[in-house]
Formats: C-alpha cells, structure tokens, sequence
C-alpha cells in the first residue's frame, strides 16, 4: 500500500500549497492595487515626435482625391505627397531636441515643406490647402522666442493670399487655421518643456538637499566626536594618574567622564534630527575644563555686545573645533581665547604656545568650518602664530551689523 501513502502525501501537498495560496492573495491583491496606485501617481513623459503625426490625417482628403483619379497630374502630385510628409515627420521628431531644433538642417527642411506646400496648394486647391495647417504646425513645433509671432503672421497671410486666389473669402479659414496650429502647437509644447525644466530643477534641488544635508551631519558629527573623544582620552589619562594617590580625585575624573559621555549621546541624537545649535558661552566653559584637564593654562576675555544665535552658535563650534586640535596635536601649556566684538563683526582669535602647525595638520574640522564662516559672510583664518605656536582667527558679521552696513547704504543712496 506504498502508493496509496503516496498519493495522500501528494493530495496533502496539493491542498497545502493550495491553503497557502489562498492565504497569500491578500498581499497579492494589496500589491496589484499599489503597482496600479504607483502607475496612475507617475507624472507623464514628455511629448515627442509621435504626438504630431496623427495631424498628417488632414491630409487624407488630397490623398483620397489623388487615388480616385481625380487630381491631374497624379505623378507630380503623389511625388510631392510624398515629401512633404517626409519632410514633416523629419521636422517632427528633431523639434523635441533643442540642438536638432536650431539645426540648418531643419531650418531648411522647413522652407522646403513652404514651398512645396505653396506649390501644391496653389497647383491643385481644394483639400490640397490644408497642408498650410500643417506646416504650421510644423513651425509652431519648431520657432520659439520672438520670431515666433512675426513668422506666424507671415505664414498665415500667405496661406490666406494663396487660399484667396483658389477658393475665394473661403480661403480666411485657412489662413485662421494656419495661425491657430502655429501658435497653439508652439504654447503647447513650450508649456511642456517648462514642465520638463521644472521637474528636472526640483529634482537637482532634493540632490542638493541631500547632498548638503549629507555634508551637515559629517561636519557635525566630526565636531562632536573629535571633541568629545579628546575629552574622554584626557580625562582618561588624568584618572589613570591620579588612581595609585588620590583615589577620590580619579573618580572625580570617571565621573566627569560619564558626564561628558552622557552628554555626547544627547548632542549627537540633536546631531541627528538637525536641532543642535553650539552655544559660545557653553562651549567656552567645556574648552576650559577641557584645557584645564590637559594641563593647559586657559585664559578667556571677552569684549563687545551680546551675540546673536547664529554667530555664537558658529563661533562656538569653532572654538570646540580649536580646543580639540589644541589637546590633539599643540603640546601646548597655554590657550588664549579672545573674543571681541566692535563696528558690527566680532572677531575670535585662539592662539596656543605649542609646536605649530607640525607634521600633523591642525585637524580637517577648520576646513568645514572654514566654509560655514564664508556662507555666512565671515571668514576663517589659521595657521602659525608670529612668535611660536598656532593661531586661529574667525572674523563674522553680526546681525546689528548687517543692520547697520544696510543703513549706511541707504543713507548713502
């Protein structure tokens, strides 16, 4: 009885596999409707070529008459059919690139298709006439600017002039007709390119977004990390020093160390989410406990009237920015941080006694900042100081400042 196990195994498959099915058509369905919610969301392409083809079927009544024998001269008149539907489909496809577009080339096809259309419409009348809308169509498609309008006018007075000659009053509607296909097959497509440059400038605009936005959060996160982890090894090494004889003193350390850990993950989740702004005031007292811990005299004067948030938030970071490279690579003994403000702009300057610029740089954070200060209308000077050691300027406007040069210029206008 092998296969009657067999062919129950088998049905229990059949039937799992088809539970299974089952249970997946949800997600099936729930899927199909989100392609098709995606389809309908995705903007159209662009128009090319092919949108202007279907206008050929106004010529439909020539070519109808032309097989029906009832136009004289057929061979003629079916040669000349037939290159000017060339010529226009040409035309068509090269006047959605703007290089094809201002081509010779075209240019030249399209006083081609003029004068085979006045020939043709002047020779034979009737639906033969109807080839004046399309050529105007074919340069609305292709004459933008100001010569737009003139060429219009010209094409339809001689589309009205030739239809007079052959239908009479009649030929005003062929002279409407040239002018509305002109104008209206120029607005139209003109419109679409626009949208076409829009949508292209909104998508480079969310790259940049990103790209900056990218460039934000590594100065960012440079700043914090390198500051806080030449904290962290200072106070590391000042506990590690003082364990074998004071031990309340390097716990007094670790404490500070989890402190300034603590204080690390917050500034970093701000990091993050894009909120944190560095205080001068702030960044000044951490520089100096973080100086003070590495065995550098600190000395700190201020002058000048109260910052406003931008620029202290800036000098800030360029002061944790300094101190850092002080710890990191000066093997200095002395700091000198001088912030002063007067005549609109305040100027910081941090000086240290160390060995200068060195075989190591004084840290790749002065170039990113560099660059804040120039968005910002300021300015980031380092490099050795005029006796012995390393010195870093940031010149910024303030916002009374701004106020005050804008009142200036105003009073001088």
């Amino acid at each position: 009885m092998s296969w009657t196990r067999g062919v129950s195994c088998r049905l229990h498959e059949v039937r799992a596999a088809r539970a299974a099915w089952h249970a997946e058509g949800p997600e099936r369905k729930a899927a199909r409707r989100e392609r098709r919610r995606g389809d309908r969301d995705e903007p159209p392409g662009p128009p090319n070529g092919f949108a202007l083809l279907p206008w050929l079927l106004m010529g439909m009544g020539a070519f109808s008459h032309l097989l029906q024998g009832r136009t004289p001269n057929p061979w003629i008149a079916g040669i000349g059919l037939l290159v000017f539907n060339s010529l226009y489909i040409s035309v068509a496809f090269r006047a959605f690139d703007k290089a094809k577009r201002e081509s010779r080339g075209t240019r030249g096809a399209l006083l081609a298709m003029g004068l085979l259309t006045v020939g043709l419409a002047a020779g034979y009348g009737g639906n033969w006439l109807m080839f004046f809308p399309l050529l105007g169509l074919a340069v609305g498609a292709v004459v933008r600017g100001r010569r737009l309008g003139p060429v219009g006018l010209a094409l339809s007075a001689l589309a009205g002039a030739v239809a007079g000659l052959r239908e009479g009053w009649d030929g005003v509607n062929i002279a409407y007709g040239t002018f509305l296909s002109t104008m209206v097959t120029a607005a139209i497509l003109s419109l679409s390119e626009a949208v076409r440059d829009l949508r292209a400038a909104r998508e480079e605009l969310a790259r940049r977004a990103v790209a900056e936005e990218r460039l934000r959060f590594s100065r960012d996160l440079h700043d914090l990390l390198g500051h806080t982890l030449s904290v962290i090894v200072v106070k590391s090494e000042a506990a590690r020093r003082l364990a074998p004889r004071d031990v309340d003193a390097a716990l007094g350390q670790v404490a500070d160390i989890e402190s300034v850990g603590r204080q690390a993950l917050t500034e970093i989740r701000e990091a993050v989410t894009g909120y944190r702004e560095a205080s001068l005031s702030t960044e000044l007292d951490r520089v100096r406990d973080l100086l003070d811990a590495a065995g550098v005299e600190t000395v700190v004067r201020q002058s000048g009237p109260p910052l406003d948030p931008r620029s202290a938030a800036l000098l800030g970071w360029v002061v944790r920015e300094a101190a850092t490279n002080v710890v990191r690579h000066a093997r200095a003994t002395r700091c000198e941080i001088e912030v002063a403000g007067a005549g609109g702009r305040t100027r910081l300057v941090i000086t240290d006694d160390g060995r200068g610029t060195g075989t190591t740089p004084p840290g790749s954070g002065l170039k990113g900042l560099a660059e804040r200060l120039a968005a910002a209308g300021g300015s980031l000077e380092s490099g050795p100081a005029p006796r012995s050691g390393f010195r870093v300027t940031a010149v910024l406007p303030t916002a009374e400042g701004e106020h005050a040069e804008a009142g200036a210029e105003a009073a001088r206008a």
